[in-house]
């Protein structure tokens, strides 16, 4: 594992001998806009490896995205790598259509502490809930990026992350108004503690999120990825690409849905994916989180 490798990968060619906020958040940024946040491999066969290297070498070396336990993972080496103080953290995350958080640890992210702060480093949520910034280890404090205004809220312990979410317009309302876009408002993301976490602690987790049918990894194909002013999407056959602060404090959300001959040559051109085995799309509702366990 070369750490210039990885740098090319993500077309990062700042210098990283400073470590420092600014440093901290040009390597998170060229990640998630380089590296999808993505769940094909269960989808084409595959098993998601909970190993370091097997991470580097699907997202460097064959240019594949992956998810939390795969991209953070990989992130944290290289933040070590160049120096910085990285700690492994586990989350549970919100699950919106039922109001309630996953009732085990399903996520991993990153503290990363300069100086006298904490930071927040998380380059594998996804989606419109993804960081573009680290965030300051702060409660009840807006800290307003491109994608939103997030802020953590601090209750025993206990750390909520949080986001304002903008309007959003849809110029094809026939597909809005049958869709469901999420309306603008204060939305919950996922809750962690600081107790530091060791990556086997995770094994578990990375084997139920890619088998149980509860799991929204195996109910729904996802690849997303950050662009330089919003977000591309593929959830099963549904294309979406968001244009963040579009126009007065709004959105834009533009969908697409893709016909199974359009969905290779989507991933190749939107996400820079091309997958070994026979990818299978999926969309449908999953049972409660509970039924994971």
């Amino acid at each position: 594992m070369d750490i210039k490798e990885y740098f090319a990968r993500t077309a990062y060619q700042g210098s990283y001998d400073k470590l420092d906020l600014a440093t901290l958040t040009d390597i998170l940024q060229h990640h998630i806009r380089a590296v999808p946040f993505e769940n094909l491999s269960i989808h084409c066969g595959e098993c998601v490896e909970l190993d370091l290297e097997a991470a580097y070498d699907k997202i460097v070396r064959k240019k594949r995205g992956g998810w939390c336990m795969e991209n953070n993972q990989l992130l944290s080496w290289v933040l070590k790598t160049v120096g910085y103080d990285v700690t492994l953290l586990g989350a549970k995350v919100y699950v919106p259509e039922y109001e309630v958080y996953a009732p085990e640890m399903d996520h991993l992210l990153l503290k990363v502490v300069l100086g006298d702060k904490s930071y927040i480093v998380d380059g594998a949520f996804g989606m419109a809930y993804q960081m573009w910034q680290p965030m300051e280890l702060i409660s009840g404090t807006d800290q307003p990026q491109t994608p939103g205004v997030f802020r953590f809220l601090e209750k025993s312990g206990v750390w909520y992350l949080e986001k304002v979410k903008r309007k959003q317009y849809t110029p094809d309302q026939s597909v809005s108004a049958s869709h469901n876009l999420e309306e603008e408002g204060c939305r919950p993301v996922y809750l962690f503690t600081l107790q530091p976490r060791d990556i086997e602690e995770f094994r578990a987790c990375n084997t139920r999120l890619q088998t149980k049918q509860a799991s929204l990894f195996v109910s729904k194909s996802i690849c997303s990825l950050q662009t330089t002013n919003g977000i591309r999407a593929l959830v099963g056959w549904k294309f979406t690409e968001m244009k963040y602060n579009y126009k007065d404090n709004m959105d834009l959300v533009e969908i697409r849905f893709l016909a199974d001959e359009e969905i290779e040559k989507t991933l190749k051109e939107k996400f820079s994916i091309t997958l070994d085995n026979k990818f299978v799309p999926i969309n449908r509702s999953r049972p409660h989180p509970s039924e994971l366990f």
